[in-house]
């Protein structure tokens, strides 16, 4: 096969593979500005169903919900993820290091109605003992359950990202910093965490896609007033494809779009920043 046939045969596969992930996408962003009743007869251009969307306080309420629920949850999981990858990079005497890193990385292959399942058995218990120990009144499904059950799942992958980040960090810097008498606490927050920062958004990003898509354990652990908007769009569209659908899955690409590239932005900036600093560093010792 000529060079020439071998570029070709590349750009085509990759060519349908972005085509099958997003031209589906596309269209559906099209179709929230079609005017028909049916969200698959194309009829006029119009932002009628933008306007149905506003005036839908149900919707508005589960997608706020979400939108926040996906924020405090990437937060939790991100300061969780990078006190467990410390442990998992740099404990090296920790003799149970292996098994608290399968404990921290299970959710990543255990199925989400296990792990729903599992978590709701374990918020009904913890209310059934708080509650009987009159030590407040433990909601077993509500947004405090949420959040812990969203935190639990997405911690798995934070700390994956952070963890093969850490590991590659040199050491060399960090020893540097304590022989000139800096402790640990002052080398982690102007050593460590500078430089691991573009792992900890792109964490705090997939945890928050995470959360904002998930549909199965919000299910399980989820009670009245605290619908998030995946399990609204999913009952919703059981019931027949509204076009308010298409015009909130716009927004929210939207959103989400924008706090993509803004991450990608602030890390590449920050790379750049950091592959001077180092060349600035070898010309001075040089």
């Amino acid at each position: 096969m000529s060079a020439f046939r071998k570029h070709w045969l590349t750009w085509s596969v990759l060519t349908l593979g972005f085509a099958f992930l997003y031209v589906p996408i596309l269209i559906l962003m099209a179709y929230s500005f079609n005017e028909s009743k049916l969200a698959s007869v194309w009829s006029g251009f119009s932002f009628k169903w933008y306007g149905e969307l506003l005036r839908d306080r149900d919707m508005l309420n589960a997608a706020w919900l979400s939108l926040k629920l996906a924020f405090f949850s990437a937060t939790g999981a991100v300061v969780l993820g990078t006190l467990a990858s410390l442990v998992m990079t740099r404990m090296r005497h920790f003799r149970s290091r292996t098994l608290f890193g399968a404990l921290i990385t299970a959710p990543l292959v255990m199925p989400e109605v296990i792990l729903g399942l599992s978590l709701l058995l374990l918020f009904v218990s913890m209310g059934n003992v708080l509650n009987g120990m009159g030590i407040g009144h433990f909601q077993p499904k509500g947004v405090l359950t949420l959040w812990i059950a969203h935190v639990t799942f997405t911690l798995a992958f934070v700390t994956v990202v952070i963890s093969s980040r850490m590991s590659e960090l040199d050491k060399s810097l960090e020893e540097a910093a304590m022989d000139l008498g800096a402790n640990r606490v002052k080398v982690f927050f102007q050593i460590t965490l500078p430089i691991i920062a573009p792992a900890l958004v792109a964490g705090w990003l997939l945890a928050f896609t995470l959360s904002l898509d998930d549909v199965v354990i919000s299910s399980f652990v989820s009670g009245p007033g605290s619908t998030t908007l995946p399990i609204k769009v999913f009952s919703s569209v059981r019931l027949g494809l509204n076009p308010k659908i298409n015009a909130l899955a716009t927004i929210m690409v939207a959103i989400v779009s924008l706090v993509a590239v803004i991450g990608w932005w602030w890390m590449r900036r920050e790379e750049r920043r950091r592959q001077r600093d180092m060349q600035l560093a070898m010309q001075d010792n040089g």
